[in-house]
């Protein structure tokens, strides 16, 4: 039997999403959820028609096994309880979800014995790039972290950005030693800070999503960066998160831990 999938939003990522399940041959699109689009009915990209609907609630009767929500934090924050108490399994990478939804959707996960994933980034390059600087972390006492998105992202830094930051400082046990300016020319010009990691946000048209993790030490810097190029790099990671969701029997955070990166 194929996996029952809703898609919510049908935006850039929404597009990329229905192709990219279109094209699998264990996933069935059954509805789709899109807040500002009119009518009831939705014409996939690769043809048929399934049911739309503008408010979260119409989850409960398509009988999905999984929605995936690529939106923003006040639709998922409105999707993710409807999901679970519906028994539809969460695969989010929507960035800027409160940690006490976060929280919430974990124990509602675990109380159902319901798989999800919850991840900053879905593209496999990123979340190696974010594992490397993990595993770094602990023998630089410096570092900053430039991210780089196209000019339409809401929020700055970026969900993987400070992902990147919080994992780093965990790995490292304490912050990092962090440069302050004695003066700065302008406000903000060193970037934001999490955990002694400098963060930089960088937005621009013709931009994707980016990231460079740059280590100084005596002598030596070390460079791990991540390009995707165009929203094909986070399909896989997804399809990969739609299938171990319904192996799954609770909510994992990161796509990390899907591929068997970290086992806590």
């Amino acid at each position: 039997m194929p996996i029952r999938v809703v898609v919510s939003g049908t935006g850039k990522m929404g597009q990329q999403l229905l192709e990219a399940f279109a094209a699998a041959d264990d996933v069935e699109v059954v509805g789709v959820l899109e807040k500002f689009s009119d009518g009831d009915r939705y014409t996939l990209p690769a043809g048929g028609v399934v049911p739309l609907a503008q408010e979260v609630q119409a989850l409960t009767g398509w009988g999905a096994d999984v929605v995936v929500d690529f939106t923003n934090a006040a639709w998922t924050s409105e999707l993710l309880p409807v999901a679970i108490a519906s028994g539809v399994r969460p695969v989010i990478g929507t960035s800027g979800i409160s940690e006490a939804l976060l929280a919430a959707s974990v124990r509602g996960c675990a109380a159902r014995a319901l798989g999800g994933v919850v991840a900053a980034n879905f593209a496999l390059g990123a979340v190696m790039m974010m594992h490397l600087a993990r595993v770094a972390a602990p023998f630089f006492e410096a570092v900053e972290v430039i991210e780089q998105h196209h000019d339409g992202k809401v929020d700055a830094p970026s969900g993987t950005g400070m992902a990147t930051a919080e994992a780093m400082r965990e790995a490292r046990g304490s912050d990092f030693r962090r440069n302050v300016a004695d003066r700065e020319t302008l406000p903000n010009a060193r970037g934001a800070a999490l955990g002694g990691v400098t963060l930089h946000a960088v937005r621009l048209p013709g931009l994707v999503a980016h990231q460079t993790v740059l280590f100084g030490g005596l002598g030596e810097t070390l460079t791990i960066r991540h390009d995707s190029m165009n929203r094909d790099s986070f399909m896989p990671g997804v399809l990969r998160a739609t299938r171990a969701a319904m192996e799954l029997d609770h909510l994992v955070v990161g796509l990390d831990r899907v591929l068997g990166l970290r086992s806590d």
